[in-house]
């Protein structure tokens, strides 16, 4: 259970292993950019097993570059900003880590609109609708959002952060709505409610405030509600057939759900066939992986690290969801201990730790209840 390791500790795990996870599923882009998953399957048990990977020997990819600029800029914009302060501070830290790509395969995406926003003069962190603009980028780096507005009382707050950070680079539903899955379900790991199995139930009831968000916004809105449904659409399914749609029972899963089962069915949600590498499968893989490995961080790691799909993205989301349910119990040290940019992981956790749940000093009109 999420209340049995300290508060303080699940917020250090949650970007640590997020970035430990990311550089173990990217693996230099060998195993990123492998679309055969049994072949990396036999490659983790080759070397060891999961157990055995030692992960100063992978670099982190993009995701983790881009989550930390995300949570840096949320911890320097601290308790006394308004909304515009932290958009446009976003804005500034997306463009600046760009500049740390070398060998970390940044999404053409990404790298598109950041380039877009710097022409711009980092002054605002509004771009024009993309139709495609619905990959992974946004769903990547919004895990820490939830860690900065947890609770229930803040649900506007984070629907409106994500769906604006999240549209910087990725402006269609189906990309920012990655954004609020991701950070959404870090704010109920941190609650510790509602169970794990409810937590998609709550997504498709918070997908009708992002809604009345994107219309209270004025910006692209007729373009933004004729993409909506793809989303909205694709989780619903997974939900039915997991059985969970309402929330309550045990997800359903195959009797027998080896490597190649997995195989199948992650590409089978997927866009064209690259399990993770939307906005909608990427949280989709990982909250599967969550499902199916409890608390097992070795189940974990085997069911959403390692797949012939965007697998860094799905491990570093599904891993700090993980990590703030449980901390770093029964994880192994070599998996995490060496990796690159633990530190400011660490401390940027400690600090969000600390700015949990605080409001800004101003808010959005387009919000349905001040903070």
């Amino acid at each position: 259970m999420a209340e049995d390791r300290p508060l303080e500790e699940r917020y250090k795990a949650c970007m640590v292993l997020s970035g430990a996870a990311d550089a173990l599923g990217y693996n230099h882009g060998n195993w990123e950019f492998n679309r055969d998953g049994e072949s990396i399957h036999r490659e983790v048990a080759e070397m060891g097993g999961v157990s055995k990977l030692d992960v100063k020997d992978f670099p982190v990819s993009d995701d983790t570059v881009m989550h930390l600029a995300t949570a840096e800029a949320l911890v320097e914009t601290g308790d006394g900003a308004s909304l515009k302060d932290l958009y446009l501070a976003l804005v500034k830290k997306y463009i600046h880590c760009m500049n740390d790509m070398d060998g970390r395969a940044p999404g053409i995406t990404c790298l598109s609109s950041t380039n877009r926003l710097q022409r711009m003069g980092g002054t605002t962190w509004q771009i024009p609708f993309n139709r495609g603009g619905g990959g992974c980028g946004a769903a990547m780096r919004a895990m820490c959002i939830g860690l900065r507005f947890p609770w229930p009382e803040q649900e506007d707050l984070l629907v409106a952060v994500n769906v604006e950070s999240g549209r910087m680079t990725h402006h269609h539903p189906t990309g920012y709505l990655g954004a609020l899955a991701a950070a959404l379900f870090t704010a109920y790991a941190v609650r510790g409610q509602p169970p794990v199995e409810a937590w998609g139930s709550g997504l498709m009831q918070v997908l009708e405030k992002a809604k009345e968000y994107v219309k209270r916004s004025e910006y692209c809105v007729e373009e933004n509600l004729a993409h909506w449904k793809y989303f909205e659409e694709k989780w619903r399914g997974y939900l039915e057939k997991r059985g969970i749609l309402d929330g309550t029972g045990k997800p359903q899963f195959p009797a027998n759900y080896g490597v190649r089962v997995r195989e199948r069915f992650y590409s089978s949600v997927s866009f064209r066939g690259e399990g993770g590498s939307s906005g909608h499968d990427a949280p989709m893989i990982a909250y599967d992986a969550l499902l199916c490995a409890g608390d097992s961080w070795v189940k974990l790691a085997d069911h959403g690290f390692f797949h012939g799909g965007d697998s860094d993205s799905t491990a570093a989301i599904a891993a700090a969801w993980w990590g703030a349910l449980y901390g770093f119990r029964d994880v192994p040290k070599s998996n995490y201990k060496g990796l690159e940019y633990r530190d400011r992981l660490t401390k940027l956790g400690e600090k969000l730790y600390m700015l949990r749940g605080k409001p800004l000093l101003a808010e959005d009109p387009c919000l349905s209840n001040q903070q």
